[in-house]
């Protein structure tokens, strides 16, 4: 890789990280002009590195998803964003599972008991969003799973984004608590970044240019 494309790919990886701070600290000190500011570009920056990296296209699908339900997440088009992020769940099974490195049905087992606990637990308080709050909980599941199954870094990156998403889901069911919404965004943009990294260093490099990591 040349130093131009070097510098390029760094640039891109400080602004996603620089954004990603800043929204954190918008979410935690509730500056809303930032919090809009600095939200809608962090995936499409993600997307942005990530091509540098030569992302499967099921990759760069999952993260344009992913930008077009923080997008909507920030109207009243709830379920519209969270068919956006169900998009995005599909596309990174579709890299997972096409090639997982070990298949641990113990994994399977324990994010499944997770899954009916959580759902269970917050029943109750999602009244008419149960149904597809559970289908939506479902496929964040799936993912954990398929990420922990391809590679340790990409299964933390799965990880975290289902504790992101249960800490939204706890708001919805009315179990609100101080700095959930920090919490909210931090896991979101690390579990975001290691599930892309996971996947790009995961890659052969066809170009022998050396620059994944």
């Amino acid at each position: 890789m040349n130093l131009r494309g070097l510098a390029r790919d760094q640039r891109l990886l400080t602004a996603f990280w620089g954004t990603t701070v800043v929204q954190v600290a918008a979410v935690a000190f509730d500056v809303k002009i930032l919090k809009q500011a600095s939200k809608v570009p962090l995936m499409p920056l993600l997307w942005s590195w990530s091509r540098t990296q030569d992302a499967p296209p099921f990759l760069q699908a999952a993260l344009l998803a992913s930008a077009a339900g923080d997008l909507l997440l920030e109207t009243d088009l709830q379920l519209a964003g969270m068919a956006a992020f169900a998009a995005a769940h599909a596309c990174y099974l579709a890299v997972f599972l096409a090639n997982p490195a070990q298949r641990s049905w113990r994994v399977f087992a324990a994010y499944g008991a997770l899954w009916a606990a959580l759902i269970a637990a917050l029943s109750p308080g999602l009244g008419g969003q149960r149904v597809p709050v559970a289908a939506y909980a479902l496929l964040l599941t799936a993912t954990a799973i398929a990420s922990r199954w391809h590679s340790p870094r990409s299964g933390l990156g799965g990880t975290l984004f289902f504790i992101s998403d249960a800490l939204i889901a706890l708001r919805m069911a009315g179990r609100d608590f101080p700095g959930r919404g920090a919490l909210v965004m931090s896991s979101y943009a690390i579990g975001q970044y290691l599930l892309t990294s996971g996947i790009t260093a995961s890659r052969p490099d066809l170009t022998g240019s050396g620059h994944r990591r």
